[in-house]
């Protein structure tokens, strides 16, 4: 029973460290229907910032600078290099192929910078472990799961309550009628960029938190494990990205837990786990568990 319930616990840790980077893969696509490609790189340039600043000035102030940098460069990079590719629809194709590029200039010029070594980013939470009955959980696994519920709580209540969140959701819904009646397609899109930056910042902590060794030239290809979650849920549905993190993580958890169980598998059998769920699910709903009507198929 102890076994089940830590595999619980690190999956839900997991699927909600997940559940920011897909949240940023879905805002992004429902702003500017473009899948990016260079989330990876966003969130190793938030790490990096993190691991190089917190000496100097702490792991907090460090944190919300990262936070507010990559958010500010992911916006950068939609309003100088993506909208000068073109903002119509027709474009998101081309603005996609464009993200692949931006990765590989942003991960090659951080890992010359990285190398070899594994950076510590300084998190208070450090080996700390807690007990929770019969079950021994990182605090970090904790910190992970309240932090990214105070996030992602915040990100919905920008969807639901704001000016910015009423006009993401119009022009996901129809950008021509949107921007007749005056929204600013440009100005939404760019703000969904910072604010996926910034959530991938924010998740590169946890990613790279006891028990993981640190930063590493390669943590930004985590962020690939939560595209499966994106995909799962209907890339223009942040409730989706919701579930089908949470999804992806428990799966990657309990196929890790019960590894001795499932060797007929293979022993890399938890790396292609989170992609295996994906396939089967989309053979049943191919545009995703929590797609809109009508919608395009993955």
């Amino acid at each position: 029973m102890s076994g089940f319930l830590d595999n619980l616990l690190n999956g839900l840790a997991l699927g909600s460290v997940y559940a920011l980077i897909a949240l940023g893969f879905v805002t992004i696509f429902k702003a500017s229907g473009v899948l990016s490609f260079a989330h990876g790189s966003l969130l190793l340039l938030g790490g990096y910032l993190v691991a190089v600043l917190h000496d100097d000035i702490g792991f907090a102030a460090a944190l919300a600078v990262a936070v507010l940098a990559t958010a500010a460069v992911a916006g950068a990079l939609d309003r100088l290099v993506l909208q000068r590719v073109g903002t119509d629809p027709h474009a998101a194709h081309v603005q996609t192929i464009v993200t692949i590029g931006i990765d590989i200039v942003l991960v090659t010029d951080l890992s010359r910078r990285i190398g070899g070594d594994l950076l510590p980013l300084g998190d208070p939470w450090g080996a700390a472990v807690t007990d929770l009955g019969p079950v021994t959980v990182a605090d970090s696994r904790i910190a992970a799961i309240v932090v990214s519920a105070v996030a992602i709580a915040g990100a919905f209540a920008l969807f639901r309550f704001t000016p910015w969140g009423l006009s993401l959701r119009a022009a996901a819904d129809d950008g021509e009628a949107a921007a007749l009646m005056g929204v600013r397609l440009t100005r939404v899109r760019t703000v969904a960029w910072c604010l996926a930056g910034g959530l991938a910042a924010l998740a590169a902590v946890f990613l790279v938190a006891f028990p993981a060794p640190g930063l590493e030239r390669t943590t930004g290809q985590i962020a690939l494990k939560a595209f499966p979650a994106a995909i799962l849920g209907g890339m223009t549905s942040p409730v989706g990205a919701l579930v089908g993190s949470m999804l992806i993580g428990l799966t990657e958890a309990f196929v890790a837990g019960y590894q001795s169980e499932l060797h007929v598998l293979g022993e890399g059998f938890g790396d292609v786990a989170p992609y295996a769920v994906m396939v089967l699910v989309l053979l049943v709903r191919p545009a995703g568990l929590f797609a809109a009507k009508g919608a395009a198929r993955v």
